[in-house]
């Protein structure tokens, strides 16, 4: 339990600690008392001190406990034990100690101490402190106009935008109802046909301005359980890619009848398995609305932003699909392909999901929703390694999971807070604009919110779930009723996993190990980057700097912990390779169009 404090700063003076909340409990009741005994230059005084509390000691959170004012004095402070009564506690030059008590030996923690500590004239002997905080102020300020202006290390050039992106180009700067005439249901009162018992309804979907040879799309509205309705786009005649192995096994044996479907005029309803939920279709322009208990939570195409670019057979002559960035070219042999498509939220005051990025989880605006204009760069989907990223930037990270949740937390016409969202089975890259803005008609009625998203995808599958809630625990429900939960994880995993790119050798790792221990820290797993290995050549080790990693692997277990060595899904090209060689032969790796492996070259 022993909590290492510092409490040094010119003018105003203050704590931050390492606090388990065990302590936190026990002396912040008694902090001002005990606090204004601390005293310099012999000398008591005042001082206005509060209390936070943050989590437990297996964290490494800063804690300003307590805020205190020890105008002009710097004191540094370290609580050990707990069983330490107040009384004992004295004052040394680096650390206030428990008599008994063992010595914090943590030489970067003496370091702080001593950067902290108030500068004192050697001449002199006067403290730094004592300078009026006005005149403390005015240097810091010019001294922070002197310092050189920050740099940023993300490496902007070596990842696309969309400007860089033909389809996201195209597409982003379209006005409101570009689409909305392109786009109907034909069949009038006919216009949805029932098929396998009622579980999904199919009708035809025209594309104005298409000769009378194009084939038309097929529109597909597919029921789940709790009214999850699918919204399938297909081109019969150039069936898109459906990634295989993101939905369960079972889903098709989870498909329910709609309970009603009636069309009057251009307008065809459908009840879902949960009567609550009820999805309407407008045919010209397409609109389909989700209401849950009469009120409407999601609707795709509200603002007349769909659109299927088809697929073609070949380039006119001169003109060439294929698209390039940096060194890589896409030569879009059926020329381009993107899908985009609008979903609405009204009465959402906010929009959460679509990770995994460096801001807020209320995802921001990327487009105002009062004039349209761009604020930042869309939200985008697709997998990347970004060592060095932006913090708050709409720029996406490692993961991309298609799916963002709204939320609104009522108002007038709504029964209360309302949780809905929407899942994209497409896996190429996409980008998505974020906008909110009061919704027509709505100023008299509390001047409602409703939040927009707009989704720009290269190519795939128009593949939509549209998932009810109406609350965070039934969206989750719905959700993973697609998708599938989230395998039980070992519980090691679930503790402080240490990494670092990279450990030099085995002495390294054992010195990393002892730290650990050395300073209190609890921690369950370490890892190995890639340099453990023989050449960059996974399952495999360095014998020069790890000659006995089966002894080093069972030292670390010893003391109830485990070691991960890293496999990334690339593998080094060496015909020597054992792994890369079976690979090779069995066909493994993602091919180029003429047959030839994707190879790239790794900076050492």
């Amino acid at each position: 339990e022993r909590t290492f404090c510092i409490d040094s700063h010119i003018g105003h003076s203050y704590v931050t600690c390492h606090w388990s909340p065990a302590i936190v409990s026990r002396w912040c009741g008694s902090a001002k008392s005990f606090f204004t005994s601390v005293t310099s230059s012999g000398k008591r005084r005042a001082q206005r001190c509060q209390c936070h509390l943050t989590s437990r000691r297996s964290t490494r959170d800063r804690l300003p406990l307590p805020a205190c004012a020890a105008r002009r004095h710097g004191v540094q402070l370290a609580l050990p034990h707990r069983r330490c009564p107040p009384a004992q506690y004295r004052r040394s030059a680096t650390t206030a100690l428990c008599r008994g008590h063992k010595r914090l030996r943590s030489s970067s923690a003496n370091k702080i101490m001593t950067m902290m500590r108030p500068n004192r004239s050697a001449s002199s002997g006067v403290a730094m402190a004592g300078v009026s905080a006005p005149l403390v102020l005015a240097l810091s300020c010019v001294l922070l106009l002197l310092l050189p202006a920050p740099t940023t290390a993300f490496k902007e050039h070596d990842f696309k935008n969309c400007a860089t992106s033909s389809f996201c180009e195209r597409h982003r700067e379209r006005p409101d109802g570009a689409t909305a005439a392109v786009y109907s249901v034909e069949g009038g009162a006919k216009a949805f046909a029932w098929h396998r018992g009622g579980a999904y309804t199919v009708a035809t979907l025209t594309k104005a301005g298409e000769a009378t040879t194009t084939t038309p799309l097929v529109l597909k509205l597919t029921c789940y359980a709790d009214g999850v309705v699918r919204v399938h786009v297909e081109d019969p005649k150039k069936p898109r890619y459906a990634v295989p192995e993101v939905l369960v096994d079972d889903l098709d044996k989870k498909k329910t009848a709609f309970k009603s479907v009636s069309t009057a005029g251009d307008r065809t309803v459908l009840v879902t398995a949960n009567p609550d939920v009820v999805v309407t279709v407008a045919h010209a322009p397409l609109r389909i609305a989700v209401s849950v208990r009469g009120v409407e939570t999601m609707v795709f195409n509200a603002r007349g932003l769909f659109n299927v670019e088809l697929a073609q057979e070949a380039a006119a002559e001169g003109e060439s699909w294929a698209e390039s960035f940096n060194a890589h070219t896409d030569s879009r042999p059926h020329g381009p392909m993107a899908i985009a498509f609008d979903v609405a939220f009204p009465g959402a005051h906010h929009v959460y999901g679509i990770p995994e990025r460096a801001t807020s989880m209320s995802l921001k605006e990327t487009k105002s929703g009062t004039d349209g204009a761009a604020t930042s760069e869309p939200y985008r989907l697709y997998n990347l390694d970004v060592f060095e990223y932006l913090h708050e930037s709409p720029f996406g990270l490692y993961g991309s999971i298609p799916m963002m949740l709204a939320h609104s937390l009522g108002s007038v016409g709504r029964s209360g807070p309302v949780t809905s969202a929407i899942y994209f089975n497409n896996p190429t890259e996409t980008y998505i604009d974020v906008s909110k803005k009061v919704a027509e008609g709505a100023r008299a009625a509390g001047d409602e919110t409703e939040a927009h998203s707009h989704w720009m995808a290269e190519s795939g599958a128009m593949d939509l779930f549209l998932i009810p809630g109406p609350t965070a625990p039934a969206v989750l429900r719905q959700y993973t009723a697609i998708t599938g939960t989230t395998q039980m994880p070992p519980q090691f995993s679930l503790g402080y996993h240490q990494c670092r790119w990279n450990y030099r050798d085995e002495d390294d790792v054992a010195k990393v190990d002892a730290g650990f221990d050395q300073h209190d820290i609890p921690y369950d797993v370490l890892w190995l980057d890639i340099e453990h290995t023989d050449g960059k050549r996974y399952m495999t080790w360095d014998k020069n700097v790890f000659p006995t990693p089966q002894r080093m692997i069972e030292d670390v277990a010893s003391r109830g912990r485990k070691m991960v060595t890293i496999v990334d899904p690339h593998v080094k090209k060496d015909p020597n390779y054992p792994i890369y060689k079976e690979a090779e032969t069995k066909r493994y790796y993602v091919l180029k169009s003429d047959g030839g492996v994707i190879a790239h070259t790794l900076s050492s």
